[in-house]
């Protein structure tokens, strides 16, 4: 026995051969992990995608929608890509249809 041997442990070779528990054990671990990835992370994503999807589809002329970037305004032309909202009195913007986060309430652009 070395003074080292106290600071530090020995490290001894395991024997070789399969893993402890054996190839179904070993493969527990990573699926279910992918299982819960799947419920925590990826199927609330998708389900946020298909309400959003469907948002831009009932997009009509004189809805009031808010845009990622945070602006406000009506819809006054639905193309196949972009969308024209007026942000104010004869000032319209051309964005991109993802770009709509919201749709506001009739009335709320008036109230403000």
């Amino acid at each position: 026995m070395n003074l080292l041997d106290f600071v530090i442990s020995p490290a001894y070779a395991q024997a070789a051969g399969q893993p402890q528990g054996g190839l179904g054990m070993s493969l527990l671990f990573p699926i279910l992990l992918l299982g819960v990835m799947y419920f925590l992370m990826i199927r609330p994503q998708m389900k946020r995608q298909k309400e959003h999807r469907a948002m831009l589809e009932k997009l009509a002329k004189g809805d009031e929608v808010l845009t990622n970037g945070g602006i406000a305004g009506t819809v006054t032309d639905i193309g196949e890509n972009f969308i024209t909202v007026e942000i104010a009195d004869n000032v319209r913007i051309r964005v991109q249809k993802g770009a709509i986060a919201n749709v506001l309430p009739k009335g709320t652009l008036k109230s403000a």
